[in-house]
């Protein structure tokens, strides 16, 4: 075996070490007569004699000179196994026998590196070779070699017994005169064995055995009388090697029928033929086997010569007999020495057909005159049947004549005698026996005829001829057949014999041309749930099924490359295969004929070359990522004559299936499948390819016979029209619309009802109340009274009251509406949610929305689903669309992606264009509700009195019809309210007997733990199975049945299996997270959850499983780094995720942390779980460990900005600990090394900065306020330093003359050092990072803010998340108290330095747009009043004069507009005029400035009617230059963050005064709502606030027009841009209009916009 996989690179080295091998082998006692020096001068010889030399070298005990071979050769260990007991052997041994066995290498070395050795060898079991990864098919070939090592241990042991009786017997050789007639010299023999040693044909790892007499090299040697068999010398060989070969087992294979001259007829290499046989009715043909693996490699006369002999001494024995008969060449024939099986296939290579062809010419020499012709007749023309492998490439074949003497021909004939040629050597020419033979049939053998029975033996010739007639006239005679019931065999195949099909089950398709005749006949395709199709047809989209096909279901169309790369997005986890689902994937397989591209189609080879790869790569993809198996069928519909690739894809198939348990092939041409059956025979065997094929049933039939097996009827679905009609949907258009589950109004009529038993309609409904989701057909059956009635709750009548409301009202015109659920997990919000839609389907368009497609996708959609079949668009239905467990960013960018594109439409809608029915689970649903009452529903566990009876009495109705309480958990659970201790006492119940030690209990454990802490998490069915360790490879109507049947009582009862919508793997989860929480609890006894955590990392079965693994990693993730957020429905905002806070809570932050670190490893060294370990560690105060792994997930992620603000947080708090828990003065040593602290964190702060800005997807503004914080706490602990202590009157004036000077104090000079220039730069920083934070909070709407603002914050952190304004406001006032002294003002006692007034006007309040804004919202408007014109004093007298710094005028304007909202006759105030003059510079300089610069331009030259009465179109360009840096800079601000994100806040409105006094704070306005907060909050999102009389006798409406869409004004001359609140408030067309304007810091907002009813009227 070496040697052969080694052959090319090392033939010339062996070639020449032959001598010296050859030396030592002949001074071996009994050696000299294997290898003659006759056979060296034959050279073809030469390479085939050295491997049998090699081999032979290889079973002798190490020789001296032999120590170093050449390179390229096997070494002894790699040899030795094959002479040591397996008990013996180590991993090196293993690995030699493995490679042997041909496992591929990837296994190999997997087994190596678990050490198994000889003894493990022998023990290894199915489930640890899954263990390690192992395919079912590489595991059977192993078990299977094993089993056989096993038995030829066994063999060796007792042959090792009885050998000392044996040996020496064998190793007699007979001499050649008693040798039996037929059989080779042991010359011969020899040459024989070295040439089947190189003949890939041969096995590898056997000698090749003794072949008949034909295969003699020497063709001049015994004749064909020498016809029984000889035991060679080589007998004395290993007899371990020996019964190895001989034991394998070899399948069956059947001969090519006689006369049959179908090329497509194939033989398998390495099965075996039945045994040759002798004479039997003299119709059924005998059979002789010759290997022929010398002979053909003769020259042309060698090769003939010896052909013909055997083909005319087969010949005329079959004659004589006056039997058919046929002799195959390319079969062995013998069973002695080295394994060989009789009728093993090899074949033989053919280089020229005609050779054998010509050889025939031969009975024209070989037969008398009299019978040359007869025997031509007889004798007929080489028949050449193909040898196919799976290991080979090389072309062989199976040469066979077939002889047929009819009684027309050799009827009253002689006998046939016959010359036999044969080479001679010497002159190297041809020539024929001297006497002529008469040959007959005896047994298996054509035997000669002796002399002195020839009379006898002419004499029976008559009774033959008569008997030979006899036959011929019974063989011709009609047999009548019954054809077999194909019928019952498809049912079989398709569904398991059911009367109906699985319609949960997938289809593979693969095909190939289908004739314009049978395009009328797959009527059956139309309906089965075909996955993809494997289509060979290259017109099949211009004639072909392809152009059938989708003229009923939308697809999408790939090649096999294309293919191949459709999961390699980078989707989530969910996306990545779900469009896959969705919409019929038909492949090309081989190009297209109309395709305009390079993808044409191409021959068999080229198709092998080119594209074989993709398609293994394909269906790999399928196999081990998409498709369970069991979920699906392949059906290969054979519709034309076969190609290779066609069968290529069978053994794909084959292969990543294990088998054909899940492969159906129909055909309706027997030709068709057998030529396919032929090529696939190499893979399996055509038995097995029988079972799972319906051949020869007419396609009409196949068609009529699968619709009627079909559950459901071919009836259309409609859809509700405006005009009350109804419209039909036919499934191409439904399935573009494929990101939508669209209900109809028939949803469910095509059930047959009929063919629903009792049991079954039980086990839907009991499903549901079980805890599944609720499917239409629970609504339907309900609906026809084939089960209960399902409860409405009061929740349900309440979100149909609001949908009413919103369909029949919609008060303020929207187009797209929202209306939400959140509800108790398990309390029934999801089935509220669909009962809406149930009994809303038959009045608007209803759909349910698949999150896994973007919303830009499904907005798409859902415009393309109201408008189908409608005239009219502006008055079509709405749409109600259903969106489950969603994200707010989601909902919202859907949301704003359907408004825009209703814009677009420009038409007007009485009624809202779609409805969003948002369905969400919630901890606190009431408290979401109270936020938003006009619009939302909270659905609790708690029951009205109503409710109580009606769920009491549903229960009673189910125990009436013998469904079990504990199968109907969760509904038995909602009866009573999910109340504590019910659950807790009934959870015990259920585990009470329960087997803690159980494999299925642990699995209970698992999934509870994940079910409680990671909301919609699950595991799925294969990871189950496999944990379990049951084959997934069940019969596939029990599947989930076999699963379940594993399971224990109790687990059954609180498991519940469900089928992902996204994925489509089936999944299992507990009942409900409560349940799924004292599960925990009761079933861990005294085991930690930690513990459990780290049980569960360890599970490699479960980490290794293929299908769903990107969900259950995504859980595992979620468990230990997903926080709680209250935002989202959770209980509380959490630090760390609730697994993790509960494990330090119970058991302390080191098991916290030990399970950090293992996930960490376990997930691949996943950067995010670093920074997880390094925020536990800084919060437990071991900063050292918190430094490492910082660092750690910075080195994986480095400019991430989240990891780089965590690196921050731990010098930060850090810093905080070592100041904080100060005992003793510090040592200079001390202080040093926590400036250190603290500067390193600003650092880290910034770094966050920077990359935060880079990020084009985020927005994260930790890193500036991290650095606010630790700069200001920096400055109070360097005013406690003794160096710079307060003076007398309480001013840090040393230490801000040593921060803002450059002056040094003599005692740090030196210890300092390099600190000096970083803290010089402290003002400066913590300046730019509160501008910078001022600036940014002026952009966003802060409902945070508004939530908390009554509530007295005292969490600093708290109040960064809550109350930012605030938290600025009072970390401003700590940075400015530090740079203020009376030390810097100047000696004369005048007006402070900008710098000193600066900080001043911070301390008092002021300083930067968000503190100054915030004044506006003090209910005390006095005293703020007051601080603003303490502020404006500070402020030089004559601003025009004493130019002031950018930011300090920019603070100086807007205290003006403040105090102007505040008491707007204060004395302070300067002209309108005045503060134009100033501004001015933002429009005239150079910059860049703050944005919030061009936002007071917009504010001061909004066209005034007291100082504007000229118009000026100076102005205009002011404002328009302003209007267009404020939208630059708001674009840049925003990146690409989601649309919820982007809210923008408006912070003045326009007013009717004049002058300053035009300009109205947001403040005013929301102050004059009357009501609670959330009342207050509730009419200003709904827009009802601008209804109030207040508001509209205080704001001023202004006039403008639409144009495309979009909303204009005039300036003072010119057109400006508004950017309207909400898109779909815009009307449609060209139309005037009038809105409330309102100025951020995004530009011109346009409020309550209506189209102007009285023209006339001047609204600017």
């Amino acid at each position: 075996m070496y040697f052969k996989e080694h052959q090319r690179s090392t033939g010339e080295t062996l070639l020449g070490f032959l001598p010296v091998l050859l030396g030592h082998q002949l001074a071996q006692p009994g050696r000299q007569k294997i290898f003659p020096p006759s056979l060296w001068k034959h050279s073809p010889c030469w390479q085939p004699l050295a491997v049998e030399l090699w081999r032979q070298f290889c079973d002798l005990q190490p020789l001296q000179g032999f120590c170093s071979l050449p390179a390229g050769f096997p070494s002894s260990k790699a040899m030795e196994y094959k002479t040591l007991p397996v008990n013996e052997w180590d991993e090196t041994h293993v690995r030699c026998w493995l490679e042997s066995t041909g496992i591929k290498k990837e296994y190999v070395e997997k087994l190596c590196a678990e050490e198994v050795t000889g003894p493990a060898l022998m023990e290894v079991d199915e489930a640890f070779l899954k263990g390690i990864g192992m395919k079912g098919g590489q595991i059977y070939t192993l078990t299977r070699k094993r089993n056989e090592l096993k038995h030829l241990q066994h063999s060796a042991q007792q042959a090792k017994c009885s050998s000392s009786t044996s040996d020496a017997a064998k190793a007699q050789t007979p001499p050649a005169a008693h040798r039996a007639p037929g059989r080779p010299s042991s010359t011969s023999t020899t040459y024989d064995t070295a040439k089947a040693q190189t003949d890939p044909g041969i096995p590898r790892n056997t000698s090749a055995p003794n072949t008949s007499t034909g295969d003699s090299c020497d063709p001049a040697d015994k004749t064909s009388k020498d016809n029984t068999a000889s035991k060679s010398s080589r007998k004395q060989r290993s007899k371990s090697s020996q019964v190895k070969t001989t034991d394998e087992t070899l399948q069956l294979s059947n001969c090519r029928p006689f006369r049959n001259q179908n090329s497509d007829f194939k033989y398998v290499k390495d099965r075996v033929l039945a045994p040759e046989t002798g004479v039997n009715d003299l119709i059924t043909p005998c059979h002789e086997y010759k290997s022929f693996a010398i002979a053909a490699e003769l020259n042309k006369n060698q090769l003939q010569s010896k052909f013909a002999s055997e083909v005319i001494r087969f010949a005329s024995a079959c004659m004589n007999i006056r039997t058919n008969g046929t002799i195959h060449f390319g079969i062995m024939d013998s069973v002695e020495d080295k394994g060989w099986k009789h009728g093993q296939i090899i074949g033989i290579k053919v280089r020229e057909r005609e050779h054998y062809v010509d050889a025939l010419d031969y009975i024209e020499k070989c037969f008398s005159e009299n019978t040359q012709e007869i025997a031509r007749k007889c004798i007929h023309p080489p028949v050449f049947v193909e040898v196919i492998s799976k290991e080979s490439e090389e072309q062989r074949f199976v040469v066979e004549v077939d002889i047929e003497p009819t009684s027309s021909l050799v009827k009253d004939s002689i006998f046939f005698e016959v010359y036999l040629p044969k080479y001679h050597e010497g002159s190297q020419k041809v020539i024929l026996t001297k006497d002529a033979a008469v040959y007959q049939r005896l047994g298996a053998k054509s035997e000669l005829v002796e002399r002195n029975k020839l009379a006898t033996f002419i004499k029976d010739l008559k009774d033959r001829d008569t008997q030979r007639e006899k036959a011929e006239h019974s063989s011709t005679q009609v047999h009548t057949e019954i054809p077999p019931n194909l019928g019952r065999k498809l049912s079989i195949l398709l569904n398991d014999g059911k009367s109906y099909m699985d319609d949960s089950l997938w289809y593979i398709l693969v095909t190939n041309r289908c004739e314009k005749d049978n395009l009328n006949c797959i009527k059956f395709l139309m309906r089965l749930n075909i996955f993809c199709v494997f289509d060979f047809d290259e017109d099949s989209n211009v004639s072909g099924l392809y152009s059938k096909y989708k003229e009923h279901h939308a697809t999408r169309s790939y090649f096999l490359q294309d293919f191949c790369n459709e999961s390699k997005t980078g989707n989530p986890p969910h996306q990545k295969h779900s469009r896959l689902f969705d919409q019929t994937s038909w492949v090309f397989c081989n190009g297209r004929s109309d395709f305009l591209g390079d993808e044409k189609p191409c021959d068999e080879n080229t198709w092998i070359r080119m594209k074989k790869k993709y398609l293994k790569k394909a269906i790999t993809q399928i196999c081990d990522e998409i498709l369970p198996k069991g979920s699906f069928i392949v059906l290969f519909l054979l519709l034309s004559p076969v190609q290779k690739p066609l069968v290529d894809t069978f053994e794909e198939f084959y292969t990543e299936m294990n088998g054909t348990e899940y492969i159906v092939c129909i055909a309706e041409s027997s030709e068709n499948y057998f030529k396919w059956a032929n090529l696939a025979q190499a893979y399996c065997s055509m038995e097995t390819l029988e079972k799972c094929s319906v051949v020869g049933m007419k396609l009409s039939h196949v068609d009529a016979t699968i619709q009627k097996m079909l559950p459901s009827t071919a009836q259309p679905r409609h859809l509700p029209v405006s005009t009350r009609g109804l419209c039909t949907l036919p499934s191409l258009e439904e399935e573009k619309l494929f990101s939508l589950e669209i209900l109809c109004t028939d949803q469910c009529d095509d059930i047959k009802l009929d063919v629903l038993t009792e049991k079954q309609i039980q086990e839907i409904e009991q499903n549901f109340y079980r805890g599944k989701k609720i499917t239409w057909e629970n609504f339907w059956l309900a609906d026809r009274r084939r089960c209960g009635e399902i409860i409405e709750r009061e929740a349900c009548k309440d979100a149909s009251k609001l949908l009413e409301d919103i369909l029949q009202q919609n008060r303020l015109n929207y187009s797209v509406a929202k209306l939400k659920v959140f509800h108790h997990p398990g309390s029934g919000g999801s089935t509220i949610a669909r009962q809406v839609l149930w009994k809303k389907r038959k009045d608007v368009r209803c759909a349910v929305i698949k999150t896994s497609y973007s919303p830009a996708t499904v907005c798409e959609h859902a415009l393309a689903f109201r408008d189908y079949e409608e005239k009219d668009f502006s008055h079509c239905l709405p749409v109600l669309l259903l969106i489950e467990d969603y994200d707010e960013d989601y909902v919202e960018e859907l949301r704003n992606e359907l408004v825009d594109a209703v814009a677009t439409r420009k038409t007007n809608s009485p009624r809202p264009y779609f409805i969003l029915l948002c369905c969400r689970r919630s901890n606190d649903p009431e408290r979401l509700c109270k936020a938003s009452p006009l619009d939302t529903v909270a659905v609790t566990h708690k029951l009205t009195d109503s409710e109580k009876s009606l769920f009491k009495a549903k229960l009673e109705k189910l125990k009436q019809k013998d469904i079990k309480p504990e199968f109907i958990l969760t509904f038995v659970l909602m009866c009573e309210e999910f109340n504590e201790t019910y659950v807790r006492d009934f959870v015990g119940h259920i585990l009470q007997d329960i087997d803690r030690s159980s494999r299925d209990t642990c699995l209970m454990r698992y999934v509870a733990l994940l079910n409680f802490y990671v909301p919609n998490s699950y595991l799925s069915l294969s990871h189950c199975e496999a944990f379990l360790g049951l084959g997934i490879y069940t019969e596939r109507k029990c599947r989930l049945y076999e699963f379940k049947n594993h399971l224990s009582d109790q687990a059954r009862m609180i498991f519940i299996e469900l089928r992902e919508n996204t994925t489509y793997i089936s999944s299992v989860q507990i009942i409900h997270c409560l349940v799924a929480q004292e599960i925990l609890q009761q079933l861990s006894g005294n085991q930690p959850q930690s513990q459990l955590a780290m049980a569960l990392l360890q599970e490699k079965t479960l980490f290794d499983n293929r299908f769903g693994r990107d969900e259950f990693i995504k859980f595992i993730r979620d468990l230990f780094i997903r926080r709680g957020k209250r935002s989202r429905g959770d209980s509380t905002d959490t630090l760390f995720s609730p697994f993790i806070e509960q494990i330090c809570n119970a058991e302390g932050c080191e098991k916290a942390i030990a399970i950090l670190k293992a996930a960490y490893e376990i997930l691949g060294k996943d950067p995010f779980f670093a920074q997880q370990l390094a925020r536990l560690h800084y919060n437990n105060e071991k900063f050292e460990d918190a430094k490492y792994w910082a660092e750690v997930a910075k080195s994986h992620l480095p400019n991430d900005s989240y990891i780089l603000d965590t690196e921050g947080q731990v010098y930060r708090k850090w810093f905080s600990f070592r100041v904080d828990k100060k005992t003793q003065e510090d040592t200079p040593e001390d202080i040093i090394e926590k400036i250190k602290l603290a500067l390193k964190s600003m650092t880290c702060f910034r770094a966050a900065q920077q990359a935060a800005n880079r990020d084009r997807d985020s927005m994260n503004n930790a890193g500036y306020f991290g650095e606010v914080e630790v700069g200001c706490r920096l400055l109070r602990f360097l005013s406690t330093v003794h160096v710079f202590r307060r003076c007398p009157e309480g001013e840090h004036s040393e230490l801000v003359r040593y921060l803002i000077t450059d002056y040094i104090p003599e005692e740090i000079k030196k210890t300092w050092g390099a600190l000096h220039c970083r803290l010089k730069g402290l003002r400066q920083n913590l300046f730019d990072a509160l501008e910078w934070i001022s600036e940014d909070l002026s952009y966003f709407q802060t409902d945070k803010t508004q939530e908390k603002d009554e509530e007295d914050e005292t969490d600093e952190k708290e109040e960064q998340i809550y109350n930012p304004r605030k938290w600025l406001k009072r970390q401003s006032e700590v940075y400015a108290k530090f740079f203020i002294s009376s030390l810097t003002e100047d000696s004369s006692g005048g007006p402070k330095s900008q710098l000193i007034r600066r900080m001043i006007i911070y301390k008092s309040g002021g300083g930067n747009v968000t503190n100054i804004l915030s004044f506006l919202a003090d209910k005390k408007e006095n005293r703020s009043a007051e601080r603003l014109e303490k502020i404006l004093s500070f402020y030089t007298e004559d601003p025009r004069r004493d130019k002031l710094e950018d930011y300090d005028l920019i603070s100086f304007i807007l205290c003006h507009i403040t105090l102007a909202c505040l008491v707007p006759g204060s004395s302070k105030l300067l002209p309108m005029q005045i503060l134009r003059e100033l501004s001015l510079r933002f429009f005239k300089g150079k910059g860049p400035f703050p944005a919030s610069a061009y936002f007071l331009l917009t504010l001061l030259y909004w066209p005034d009617e007291a100082l504007d009465k000229v118009p000026n179109p100076d102005k205009d360009d002011i404002l328009s230059s302003a209007l267009q840096t404020l939208k630059r800079l708001y674009d840049i601000k925003m990146k690409d963050v989601p649309t919820r994100k982007k809210r923008i806040y408006t912070h003045f409105f326009l007013g009717k005064g004049y002058g300053l006094g035009k300009i109205v704070h947001k403040t005013k306005i929301y102050e004059s709502i009357p009501g609670s907060l959330n009342e207050r909050r509730m009419k200003w999102l709904h827009g009802t606030v601008w209804n109030l009389p207040n508001i509209q006798n205080n704001l001023k409406r202004v006039s403008g027009w639409t144009r495309d869409g979009s909303v204009f004004t005039r300036g003072h001359m010119k057109e400006l841009p508004i950017l309207p609140l909400h898109r779909d408030s815009v009307p449609f067309g060209n139309e005037n209009v009038t809105f409330y304007l309102g100025f951020s810091f995004s530009g011109l907002v346009a409020f309550k916009i209506e189209v102007e009813n009285n023209p006339s009227v001047s609204r600017t």
